[in-house]
């Protein structure tokens, strides 16, 4: 058992926590937790996404956003791109990383973007190609890795299948997620295994949502494995249009917290990162959906 002693997150709540907001989060309001997360020293964020607003209407100011980013030095900011026309938008922002994506469950494929796992990534071939040339990174989501809402359990073959079409196209590293949040650490640590069949620890990350209380322990069983990066949403934002009552990713404050409890070097000020989620929290109206985050506030109240 090697655990590292330093981890790299990257906050998704900028997209992946607010995609899903039914009320409309402004850009400059993205624009200031973007710059309150970099503050809090995070040095990646997933910015936003180049999908139709059709689709996503809260994602449809994604160049504002992306213009609106006062850039930092050795922050990595990426964005999702679910096809050629969507990364050509993308690449006039300047993106340092894109993000394409793949399930490791059929049913789901076909429900969310109405197609095989083998066509999904043909569709993504040509995008890696252009993003690659560009000079750009690519990173590619591989969701549904543990268990599906159509399927029930994923076969860790299936997780496999899915690291190496993606690697056959050019991705560079790949998240192993567990979107629905139905995953226990054993089956994590097999999914990851199966991952590992064709890309090394280093590009390998773990993005466990949190619906049945699982993500933390998940992710101790990741770092079991010697995984070293993580997918986090500040205030715990977030979760998945196709799986009804999947709640938001690890929050990234109850992570942190974690891992400096665990002497793992995060680079993050855990105070400046509450005052982050706080913000967007109270611009949504509610409370952090971070128990590390209502205990911080609650004490400075006290």
């Amino acid at each position: 058992m090697s655990i590292p002693s330093r981890v790299q997150i990257i906050d998704v709540g900028p997209r992946d926590g607010l995609q899903n907001e039914k009320t409309p989060v402004p850009a400059e309001v993205k624009v200031a937790l973007v710059h309150r997360l970099q503050d809090a020293g995070l040095q990646e964020i997933e910015v936003t996404s180049f999908v139709s607003p059709k689709w996503v209407p809260q994602m449809a100011d994604n160049v504002d956003v992306m213009a609106g980013i006062e850039r930092k030095a050795g922050v990595r900011y990426s964005v999702l791109t679910p096809n050629l026309q969507g990364y050509e938008a993308a690449v006039k922002t300047r993106p340092d990383e894109i993000v394409v994506f793949g399930s490791a469950s059929e049913a789901f494929s076909r429900k969310n973007i109405n197609c095989s796992i083998a066509e999904s990534i043909e569709r993504f071939a040509p995008v890696v190609e252009a993003a690659l040339a560009a000079g750009i990174r690519v990173r590619g989501a591989m969701s549904c890795t543990v268990g599906c809402p159509y399927e029930g359990e994923v076969a860790p073959r299936q997780v496999a299948y899915l690291a190496g079409l993606m690697k056959g196209i050019g991705v560079q590293r790949v998240d192993v997620a567990d979107t629905i949040g139905v995953g226990t650490p054993y089956k994590v640590q097999r999914a990851i295994e199966a991952t590992l069949q064709h890309y090394g620890i280093d590009a390998v990350s773990g993005h466990f949502h949190d619906t049945y209380g699982q993500a933390l322990s998940n992710t101790l069983a990741a770092l079991e494995l010697g995984v070293w990066n993580f997918q986090a949403s500040v205030s715990g934002l977030g979760g998945c249009p196709y799986a009804k009552g999947a709640t938001g990713n690890v929050a990234t404050e109850d992570l942190v917290f974690m891992l400096q409890g665990m002497g793992i070097e995060t680079g993050i000020d855990l105070d400046k990162l509450v005052d982050a989620g706080a913000y967007i929290s109270d611009f949504l109206g509610r409370k952090p959906n971070s128990r590390v985050a209502v205990a911080v506030l609650n004490k400075r109240a006290g």
